[in-house]
């Protein structure tokens, strides 16, 4: 597991039926290549967000294969269109096998 992995995510809290809304997400992440060596010349392990996925009202929103020449702390900033009230499911995964997922409902009024 790497240290330190935060996710974090901007969605509007309220919406209007069939509004385009833009969301913001950013994974605070170091994204290993495994190409680097340490202070003390080992290879430091590959350690990369490798998928990024949205679903709304389960279903799927944005499904992303990340590889390892993307930088850290990956940043997705996407529209999309919010028929009725539900909840947004950003799920990342990791190499190593860890999944960090966030939640954020919007309503619509």
């Amino acid at each position: 597991m790497a240290d330190g992995v935060k996710p974090r995510v901007r969605v509007p809290d309220e919406a209007t039926a069939g509004e385009v809304i833009q969301i913001k997400t950013l994974i605070s992440h170091p994204m290993e290549s495994g190409q680097r060596r340490d202070d003390d010349g080992n290879l430091i392990p590959r350690s990369i967000i490798n998928r990024f996925t949205v679903e709304f009202g389960g279903e799927s929103v944005i499904d992303v294969a990340l590889e390892p020449a993307i930088s850290s702390n990956p940043y997705f900033e996407f529209e999309a269109t919010v028929p009725s009230s539900g909840t947004f499911v950003f799920t990342w995964y990791d190499d190593d096998g860890d999944v960090y997922t966030e939640e954020k409902t919007v309503t619509v009024a």
